[in-house]
């Protein structure tokens, strides 16, 4: 006999519990899901075919995620030795507005780097899970270049060089190195490497349990360090983590970028895309590679 007081189901209730049983685990509500969004490579440095992470390239795969329907948390794949502090502040920014506008926590598990830049997309979460030999942290700012003055002066070049404003040749590898240049420089980085002091201050607070001068010397570490200093906050992976926060039960999606019809079609061919209007050339590429392979080896990579 049913209560009086209580109130019926209503119609959309009875018939999605009809239904509930062949609906796809995705749809049912009652099952956890935490999309996962992959971040991995390096930041800024790009080529057609192998385009490094920036704000453009992961906007849409993350607003997806923050977009999926019965979400608990969006988890963050984090394997990178870091490269444009611009990028990494864009995509780091991207992720604190959209956890705060969808109120959903955001948790992130680094893979076998998440140094530098990659370690500031890691602050963007609210939890940073690592493995044990995972590198984590390298909180500083580093740049290098060339000087080749020398060689052209041995083989016989001369620098042909014009421009308007005193400083416009600044460290350009070709000409002499000055004292100067390299103090303007230095002075650049600084501001840099502060602002990247104040936003790991800023998310992990209290956490941060080692000395500041170790702390953000630049210097890196594996797991259990780097979740004694605070600057992670637990060993383990993925799956566990997952299984034993919300449930044996809980949906993990890849949420992958997607890729417009020509890069699908042309991916591994250079030449057409150069056809198409490709603008980079090959001596650009192998640069753009270099500067890639140089960052991954800081770190034994």
């Amino acid at each position: 006999m049913s209560d009086p007081t209580v109130p019926a189901p209503s119609l959309s209730t009875r018939i999605f519990g009809a239904i509930k049983p062949i609906l796809p685990r995705r749809m049912r509500g009652d099952i956890p899901i935490v999309p996962v969004v992959r971040l991995a490579g390096t930041i800024g440095f790009s080529t057609p075919l192998k385009p490094g992470l920036s704000l453009a390239g992961v906007a849409k795969s993350l607003e997806k995620a923050f977009s999926t329907r019965h979400a608990r948390a969006v988890a963050l794949s984090i394997n990178s030795p870091g490269g444009s502090p611009v990028q990494s502040h864009l995509i780091f920014r991207r992720i604190r507005q959209l956890s705060e506008e969808k109120g959903l926590p955001v948790i992130a598990f680094v893979e076998d780097v998440g140094a530098s830049g990659g370690y500031m997309i890691a602050c963007a979460a609210d939890e940073i899970v690592c493995d044990m030999s995972s590198i984590i942290g390298s909180i500083g700012v580093v740049g290098g270049t060339f000087g080749f003055d020398k060689l052209m002066e041995k083989i016989g070049i001369e620098r042909r060089l014009y421009t308007s404003g005193d400083n416009k040749a600044m460290l350009d590898p070709f000409l002499p190195e000055k004292p100067e240049d390299v103090k303007r420089l230095k002075q650049i980085q600084t501001e840099i490497h502060q602002s990247f002091i104040a936003l790991v201050k800023d998310r992990r607070g209290a956490k941060l349990a080692g000395p500041e001068k170790t702390l953000f010397s630049g210097e890196y570490w594996t797991g259990p360090t780097a979740v004694e200093y605070g600057v992670a906050d637990s060993i383990g992976d993925m799956r566990s983590f997952l299984r034993e926060r919300y449930g044996e039960e809980v949906m993990t999606p890849v949420v992958a970028p997607e890729r417009g019809f020509l890069a699908r079609r042309l991916r591994g061919s250079d030449s057409m895309l150069n056809l198409l209007g490709g603008n980079s050339s090959w001596a650009e590429d192998m640069v753009s590679a270099l500067e890639a392979r140089a960052l991954w080896s800081r770190f034994g990579l």
